[in-house]
């Protein structure tokens, strides 16, 4: 059965939590579905991917995008990530970055100190599983500088960056950014429940 959804307008997670109802009927092995921005469309797209789907996105007219999928695992998928085993046993440390800078004061200093602070975090060893970028962070994927050359090197090392798909699209940075998977709040908040600690620096 195919199945098609219009998810234009539709704010973040909205586009991600149609397409997870629309999927979760075992019989769907088709969808198609229609969004309105870059950042929507990677989403949809990416959790299609998790889920047992083949994925494409096409571009269906000035600010829309259609993302299909076809079904390509047997019988019934789970529709949410599966947790590898190695990252369960490990416990799991997310940096959740809501701003460019550390502190208050001075920017500058500040921008500096989150630049040492991402540099920082390799420390953690093979508790650290995630950072996520979220409103001012989502500038620190797409800025050059020694807190993205942190950032890739984590992202080099295993550790998943997510990086806010609606603030990406609210700073005008979606074609900007350099490193990390552009996510939506649903993955954000069961990354920040998934975690077994959490740092806000």
């Amino acid at each position: 059965m195919q199945k098609e959804l219009d998810c234009r307008g539709l704010a973040c997670p909205q586009p991600v939590m149609e397409t997870r109802t629309a999927i979760a009927d075992a019989a769907v092995d088709g969808i198609a579905v229609l969004v309105d921005n870059t950042a929507a469309s990677e989403n949809v797209r990416r959790f299609l991917e998790n889920n047992g789907f083949a994925a494409a996105v096409d571009k269906a007219g000035d600010s829309l995008w259609r993302v299909t999928g076809t079904r390509v695992c047997q019988g019934a998928c789970a529709v949410t990530e599966p947790l590898p085993a190695k990252e369960a046993a490990r416990g799991r440390t997310l940096v959740f970055i809501s701003t460019d800078t550390l502190g208050r004061g001075n920017d500058e200093l500040g921008g500096k100190l989150m630049g040492n602070f991402i540099a920082t975090l390799p420390e953690l060893g093979a508790r650290l599983w995630r950072v996520v970028l979220v409103n001012g962070g989502v500038k620190l994927a797409a800025r050059e500088g020694k807190a993205l050359d942190g950032l890739r090197a984590l992202e080099q090392a295993g550790v998943r960056i997510l990086v806010c798909g609606t603030c990406l699209e609210f700073y005008g940075l979606s074609e900007a950014k350099q490193v990390g998977e552009t996510t939506n709040m649903l993955d954000i908040v069961t990354s920040l429940d998934l975690a077994d600690k959490v740092l806000r620096p």
